[in-house]
């Protein structure tokens, strides 16, 4: 990923028995950027931690064997990795549980993705730890932090959902990007409305970065969209 800072491998421990938000976060989290590893249960997780050393953990409540009060309560014993607790729960009395366990934060099931993506780099944040903020294209640059976003410094104003599918391409530069998974990433997996709203997005994308000739955003026919520089 082009970028003017060196880029960091941040490690994602997912704890979940549910296979479908475990294939989810996995997903998403590492179209963010980030290594992530995803187990089903409670030992596993304190095992894995072990050896693989994670940043943050996404840490589910209710899990087989080793509930994850237990894991949070153990893991915090042992180092300071960012813990954000995953539950369907909602009360407060298993809020502050949580958060009396070590928990760094606390997110209620269902959630949207963009939430927790925000919380787990508020987590990382605090201590001290990030993904590189700014990416760089040729003479595009974007800047996650304050949303900025220029074209040989002259600034472009995007609107909400352009940024973010501007900044989904730029993440993975030359990669090819389906229209499902474009979709996906940046309106949802919940989302049922037109599926032209990519290539809208697209077309106004291309006109706003003076991109007439279609070369930086390219359309790979039948597949999806890909950022060539």
């Amino acid at each position: 990923m082009p970028s003017e800072e060196t880029q960091q491998i941040i490690r994602i421990l997912v704890v979940d028995d549910e296979p479908t938000i475990t294939e989810f976060l996995e997903t998403g989290l590492t179209y963010e950027g980030y290594t992530v590893v995803t187990v089903a249960d409670g030992a596993t997780a304190l095992e894995t931690a072990h050896t693989f050393h994670p940043e943050v953990v996404i840490l589910d409540v209710m899990l087989p064997d080793v509930d994850g009060w237990e894991v949070c309560r153990r893991l915090r014993q042992e180092s300071e990795v960012g813990i954000l607790m995953l539950t369907a729960r909602g009360d407060v009395d298993d809020r502050v549980n949580g958060l009396e366990m070590g928990a760094d934060d606390y997110l209620v099931k269902p959630f949207k993705f963009k939430e927790l993506l925000a919380r787990v780099r508020s987590i990382l944040r605090r201590r001290r730890i990030a993904l590189p903020h700014i990416l760089q294209s040729g003479e595009l640059r974007l800047d996650r932090e304050s949303r900025d976003v220029t074209v040989n410094n002259a600034p472009v104003h995007l609107t909400p959902r352009e940024f973010e599918v501007l900044e989904l391409l730029m993440t993975h530069p030359r990669q090819v990007l389906t229209r499902e998974t474009i979709l996906n990433r940046v309106w949802g997996y919940n989302y049922f409305g037109d599926t032209n709203v990519v290539e809208v997005h697209i077309s106004s994308l291309r006109d706003k970065l003076g991109d007439r000739d279609r070369q930086r955003i390219q359309t790979v026919r039948g597949v999806g969209y890909s950022l060539r520089g």
